[in-house]
């Protein structure tokens, strides 16, 4: 089964959703501020699509079998909160359940839930693998954005009460309150077309789906600018420049143009450069 018809249509309850208008104008001109010096917001949708299609092509082998370890670690490169904890999983002796699962993952006509947590269950359940969710909703956001939304524990984590939608949640005593929403796919996907709508009407109708995931990252990044997150901190300090956090979220910081350690080659052989979004990655610096 091919993994773009993996996921079969079910009739979900979408949660109501109680967004801050505020809060979502804020975060989108600080996006649209900050990008100028690099070339505007545009730049960065053009590098979240060039992700999202590095994601599908890679990810195509899996179900045949032939995803090798070397282009999943450069998949990892690209996802900020898996890269530096995934490292003892990536050796020949691990690598080949890893793929097991992945695969299960991605052509599994399960619901997506199910999957995710199947997924988790493949790893020791604690603070130290809390990353493997996000390994999993990244794969599954890139490989098929159109009907998967980033799910990412930055997005929304309910246990934890962080995340873009508590950022963005209308309510004065919002540091003590826990928001009554789940963080399952149902709620993604309500916020994602939400979001949608908000940039519709902000004059935004193009590259939709990936103008959401920067807006979500500008969002998060903010808060992280503000206040830190207690599990991003070793990923997120000091920042250089009022983007940077927005792009380690994105995973695009880990773009080091011209090593040769993160080319993926496509089915097709054709290599991808990633000189394509040298201004996005630490080029800069």
């Amino acid at each position: 089964m091919s993994i773009l018809n993996a996921l079969r249509p079910i009739k979900i309850e979408r949660p109501v959703l109680d967004l801050s208008g505020d809060a979502l104008r804020r975060s989108l001109q600080a996006m649209i501020a900050g990008s100028e010096e690099h070339g505007g917001v545009e730049r960065y949708v053009d590098a979240v699509k060039l992700k999202s299609v590095m994601f599908q092509q890679a990810l195509s082998e899996v179900e045949s079998g032939e995803l090798d370890i070397e282009t999943f670690k450069g998949l990892c490169t690209f996802m900020s909160t898996v890269r530096r904890r995934i490292g003892p999983w990536l050796n020949e002796e691990s690598f080949g359940a890893l793929r097991v699962n992945v695969s299960d993952l991605l052509v599994s006509t399960d619901d997506i839930d199910q999957r995710v947590i199947r997924f988790c269950a493949g790893f020791p359940d604690d603070k130290g693998h809390r990353w493997v969710r996000d390994l999993a909703t990244e794969m599954l956001h890139y490989s098929d954005p159109e009907r998967i939304p980033l799910m990412n524990r930055w997005v929304w984590d309910a246990k934890a009460n962080t995340g873009v939608l508590r950022e963005i949640w209308h309510a004065d005593d919002i540091d003590h309150i826990q928001i009554p929403v789940a963080d399952g796919y149902a709620t993604f996907l309500m916020l994602r077309e939400e979001l949608s709508q908000f940039l519709s009407d902000n004059g935004f109708f193009r590259d939709m789906l990936y103008y959401v995931d920067v807006l979500c990252a500008q969002v998060y990044a903010n808060y992280i600018c503000e206040q830190g997150g207690s599990y991003l901190r070793s990923d997120f300090s000091a920042p250089e420049d009022p983007m940077q956090h927005t792009r380690r979220l994105l995973g695009l910081d880990g773009v080091r143009p011209g090593n040769g350690k993160t080319k993926l080659k496509s089915i097709d052989g054709e290599a991808f450069v990633l000189d394509d979004v040298k201004l996005l990655g630490e080029a800069e610096s």
